[in-house]
C-alpha cells in the first residue's frame, strides 16, 4: 500500500514539470508558425530588453588595482622623442664606423708575391 502511495505521489508531482517542457523537433520536422499573439510578445520582449540595458549607468573606465596601489608611487618622466632619435642617430653611426674597421681589421693582408690565392 506504502509503494502504490509512493507512485501515485511521485506521479502527481512529475505531472506538472513534464507538461512545461516544450516538445524538441524531430528530424526533418519544421517549427511551426508563431501566432500573432507570440510574435507580438517577443517584440514586447526584446524592447523591455532594450529598455533595461538603457537603465545601466554608463561608468568611464576603472581601476581595478587602484585600491592596492599607493598613491604616492613616483611616476615615469616622459623623455623627449627628439633626443631619442638623436641619440638613436648617433649609435648608429659609431655602429658603423666600427663595424667597417673591425672588418678591415680582421682581413689579413695579402702579400705581394703570393698570386696562387
Amino acid at each position: 500500500m506504502r509503494f502504490l502511495l509512493a507512485v501515485a505521489l511521485i506521479g502527481l508531482l512529475a505531472g506538472p514539470s513534464y507538461a512545461q517542457d516544450k516538445p524538441i523537433p524531430k528530424y526533418h520536422e519544421s517549427e511551426k508558425d508563431k501566432t500573432p499573439t507570440e510574435k507580438a510578445a517577443d517584440v514586447e520582449a526584446e524592447r523591455a530588453y532594450q529598455r533595461s540595458l538603457g537603465n545601466i549607468p554608463d561608468h568611464g573606465p576603472t581601476d581595478p588595482w587602484g585600491g592596492v596601489r599607493s598613491d604616492s608611487a613616483p611616476k615615469p618622466v616622459a623623455k623627449p622623442a627628439v633626443a631619442k632619435t638623436a641619440l638613436a642617430k648617433t649609435a648608429l653611426a659609431r655602429t658603423a664606423k666600427t663595424s667597417t674597421a673591425k672588418a678591415a681589421a680582421a682581413k689579413p693582408a695579402k702579400p705581394a708575391g703570393d698570386a696562387a690565392n
